[in-house]
């Protein structure tokens, strides 16, 4: 995005609202004159009721907040300032009593504490004559604030303003309302980093995950240590394009940077101010690279080494056998602590391979000594190490889930991240849990098409899916599920290089996050929840936010009916309101093209193209296409010798002649998974018919352990009792990467009612893992 001229001014304009839109019901007879105003508030609020009327701000509204307290007199200041951004009307801010009687004010109250509410609830009501906004403590005060803001206009006017009359009591739902963001493998300036804290503000979200440590840079001043900003914050070259393409591509460009000791305390103050606390991540014991490149005496093989610029999970690890590691961490996290006063630390623990420790003799001599059974122990030993040098400082650690493996530290928290079992474990176990398990709330997937997006590391986290997260499971009893703090997007940046970029990939998906840990389970709403998005998409555009339309582009569901030449054709967003124009020749669609009302049925072959528009016309998503073959094989009856591997079953047999080409992702949901089994399937087509050509597709992610087929064989038959092989291909091409190889039979001039396809899976290397193989459409023409 373009900075703002001030932090204040983004914040303001970007007050985080959204449409919650109440209408009063026809029992209430009101006129329109007194209609209740639309109301948009994202998170939805615990109460709301709304009332008739309004309250009018004009050039003399004033702020009142209590008599002799300057925090509330900083957050009057901050709410009066955001008013005039949007108004152009600042009201004056007073610290008194407003007098018996007067009126056309806001009012911010300690002065009637709601002990149900918390430290973070509050009360807002709105008269035509005044505002009060109440809390027990200033965070509440600030919080509520949030909440005006959004009763305030989308986008800056000079029109007269009114705030609708209402009633809300609201408090949060979780303690802990995160957002992560990694500035290790790409860093990113102060400024952007306090803009970040702004978007966690008006989400009402408090705490601020900041990944300061990686193997590809050492982001943070130590003093003690001055080799690990010189060294460690930079490296060599970058990774071009992604992890999995062959050959890899590097820049030649000395890349990184770091921040200073008064830097983080500029950024930890800011927060502060805005009720946000920073929680660090200093990574051990693993993805630790940058930092022995500075100190390779920290290994356990001295090295050398050098920054990374790849991305991915690296050997070299802090040595567990040698003091001088210990004496290292505690160093430094004792810098750490100096200017993180977070009760919570971050020290990673994810990820770290043993290869290294196996091999080392001061690491097995620990495990003798320490009576340890493995190196998993060994990295148990490790975390609870640190732990209790953080515990003497009054700190509590946190890490991702795999400090469970091998015994937890005894007060440690959880982040659970491989799916929510390590936090299900973590709260039987009556240790503090925060969720973030990547199938829901990694903000480094895809959230549409990978095709209309930018390169990401790979999954699909939608709008839907992430406001869809539970973070409490429901199998923990209640007294477990008390141990569940609440949640947090973490946003890694292997594939995010700009702050443009990471505005993308958090916009608008941050919104339904906060709906999921503000709101009480009970009270969401998708439907309701996209109705309000309409009046957020509005304030995004005023930010002047890089926001990602993904929700706009149109999803094409294309079913092909069993037994039939036909196919229906399902289009819709995630976006609620546009209009939907489509075309079947593969043009490009307009706003006069087809408009889709209802699902339809194709039955002819088709490229189908489809864009979303607003009401004046224009363009609000990316053109989506999918093309549908109607080939002979199409939607007939398809048996297969073996199942499928259950993560990876699709559409079932049905699969393979839907008439529609998988791309290159394995997670989504068009390809037919087997695992170190082969496929053999069996297409009936009804009737004899002449055949002249049948393909097959197969994927190949070798990093997943996808490999194509050792040999595919095509036949075909009259009876299904005798087949004859029209084709044998042994060779596959030998590409690197990630790709799809479609194989091709050319059939003599023959009739044939059954057709046979069979891949055999590849062998893999000895005393490794089976293989896997992924078929998709198999077209008979």
């Amino acid at each position: 995005m373009h900075f703002k001229s001030t932090i204040a001014a983004l914040a303001a304009s970007a007050c985080v609202a959204t449409g919650l839109l109440l209408t009063p019901s026809p029992a209430s007879a009101q006129t329109e004159a007194t209609k209740p105003q639309a109301v948009s508030i994202i998170p939805k609020p615990v109460k709301l009721t709304q009332q008739s009327g309004s309250f009018a701000l004009g050039k003399d509204t004033k702020i009142f907040v209590d008599p002799k307290n300057n925090e509330l007199r900083k957050i009057g200041e901050q709410l009066a300032q955001n008013i005039k951004e949007m108004t152009g009307m600042q009201p004056a801010v007073e610290q008194k009593v407003p007098a018996k009687g007067s009126s056309n004010y806001l009012h911010l109250t300690l002065s009637t504490p709601i002990d149900t509410l918390g430290s973070e609830g509050y009360t807002l009501e709105v008269a035509p004559d005044k505002i009060i906004l109440a809390a027990k403590e200033p965070q509440g005060l600030f919080l509520g604030t949030q909440t005006i803001r959004q009763l305030l206009p989308p986008q800056p006017t000079t029109d007269p303003v009114s705030i609708p009359a209402l009633s809300i009591v609201d408090k949060p739902r979780y303690e802990w309302r995160g957002m992560h963001l990694d500035v290790a493998r790409h860093f990113f300036p102060v400024e952007f980093v306090k803009e970040y804290i702004d978007y966690l503000a008006m989400h009402k979200m408090n705490t601020f995950h900041w990944h300061l440590t990686e193997d590809q840079g050492w982001r943070i001043e130590i003093k003690k240590y001055p080799k690990l900003t010189e060294v460690g914050a930079y490296r060599n070259g970058t990774l071009i394009g992604h992890n999995s393409d062959r050959p890899q591509q590097f820049t030649d460009e000395r890349y990184g940077g770091y921040y200073t000791q008064e830097q983080i305390k500029e950024v930890v103050k800011y927060a502060q101010d805005r009720y946000i606390t920073v929680v660090p991540e200093i990574e051990m014991p693993g993805h630790s690279v940058a930092a022995l490149t500075a100190y390779p005496e920290l290994s356990c093989t001295g090295g050398p080494f050098e920054v990374e610029k790849r991305w991915g999970i690296f050997d070299d690890v802090y040595c567990a056998g040698n003091e001088q590691t210990f004496t290292f961490l505690e160093d430094v996290m004792t810098e750490v602590l100096a200017l993180f006063p977070s009760k919570i630390i971050h020290i990673g623990g994810d990820e770290s391979p043993k290869a290294r420790w196996e091999e080392c003799e001061k690491c097995q001599k620990r495990i003798a000594d320490e009576g340890l059974k493995d190196e998993h122990e060994l990295q148990s030993y490790f975390v609870q190490r640190m732990e209790k040098f953080l515990n003497t400082k009054g700190r509590t650690i946190i890490g991702w889930d795999e400090i469970l493996e091998g015994g937890l530290a005894p007060n440690a928290y959880v982040m659970s991240w491989r799916g929510t079992e390590g936090g299900i474990a973590a709260a039987k176990q009556h240790h503090y849990v925060v969720m973030s398990p990547g199938s829901h709330v990694y903000f480094d997937h895809y959230q549409g098409e990978r095709e209309l997006e930018p390169l990401a590391i790979g999954g699909l986290t939608t709008l839907e899916r992430v406001y869809s997260f539970e973070p409490t499971p429901a199998e923990l009893t209640d007294e477990e599920k008390k141990y569940i703090l609440g949640a947090q997007a973490n946003v890694w940046t292997e594939y995010i290089p700009t702050t443009e970029h990471v505005e993308y990939m958090i916009f608008p998906r941050m919104s339904a996050l906060s709906e999921v840990l503000w709101t009480p389970a009970a009270k969401k709403d998708w439907g309701d929840f996209q109705t309000r998005m309409q009046q957020q998409y509005k304030r995004y555009n005023a930010m002047g936010v890089n926001y990602a339309r993904s929700t706009f582009n149109v999803k094409q569901e294309i079913a092909a009916m069993p037994g039939q030449k036909a196919a229906t054709v399902t289009l819709k967003t995630s976006a609620k309101g546009p209009d939907i124009r489509y075309t079947l020749d593969g043009s490009e669609p307009t706003a006069s093209s087809q408009a889709y009302t209802a699902p339809f049925q194709l039955t002819n072959s088709a490229v189908v193209k489809a864009a979303s528009f607003d009401e004046k016309g224009e363009q609000l998503g990316k053109v989506t296409s999918k093309e549908i073959n109607l080939h002979k094989g199409f939607a007939h009856t398809v048996e297969l010798k073996n199942a499928p591997h259950q993560r990876y079953t699709a559409e079932g047999p049905l699969t393979l002649v839907d008439g529609q080409l998988a791309n290159n992702s394995f997670t989504n949901g068009q390809w037919l998974g087997f695992l170190g089994t082969d496929m053999e399937a069996v297409i009936d087509l009804k009737e004899k018919q002449r055949i002249s050509n049948i393909t097959s597709s197969f994927l190949q992610t070798r990093n997943s352990n996808i490999h194509l087929p050792s040999q595919v064989e095509f036949a075909i038959s009259k009876d299904g009792k005798k087949y004859k092989t029209v084709k044998v291909i042994t060779e596959m091409a030998d590409k690197p990467g990630v790709y799809k190889e479609v194989v091709t039979a050319q059939v003599p001039n023959k009739k044939a009612r059954y057709v046979k396809i069979t891949a055999k899976n590849a062998k893999p290397d000895q005393d490794k893992e089976a293989a896997w193989l992924f078929a998709d459409e198999i077209v008979v023409e």
